[in-house]
């Protein structure tokens, strides 16, 4: 099997293509402590998997991604949803079932938390 075979085999079985949103979680050291982020990573996780959002089709599905720098650096983790492009600042571990629950499930921001927004359009 070619490589890009391969890719595509692995894409499928985690039904990139099928997703509705896309959640970035910065848990750079210059954005919180290594311990801060890991903790959210391991609370988006959990989330995710446990509410049916994460490897599942349908409206709420949602693809996520932890990522070192989305260059905004302090009082993170930061946190970005695609495609509403919509930022929040503060998001641990205690703020993720909150997040989930509102913003992923409910299509609720938290406004409180959001601090800036960059739509992308839809093709």
């Amino acid at each position: 099997m070619d490589e890009k075979a391969r890719l595509a085999v692995v894409a499928d079985k985690l039904l990139i293509g099928r997703y509705h949103r896309h959640v970035f979680l910065c848990i750079g050291e210059d954005c919180c402590t290594k311990e801060e982020g890991q903790a959210a990573w391991e609370a988006l996780k959990k989330e995710l998997k446990d509410r049916g959002l994460s490897l599942s089709v349908g409206p709420s599905a949602c693809y996520r991604t932890k990522v070192q720098c989305l260059r905004v650096c302090g009082s993170g983790p930061i946190l970005v949803v695609y495609p509403e492009g919509t930022y929040y600042f503060g998001m641990t571990a205690d703020k993720i079932p909150e997040f989930v629950e509102k913003h992923l499930i409910d299509g609720q921001p938290i406004e409180e938390r959001v601090f800036a927004r960059n739509p992308l359009p839809l093709v």
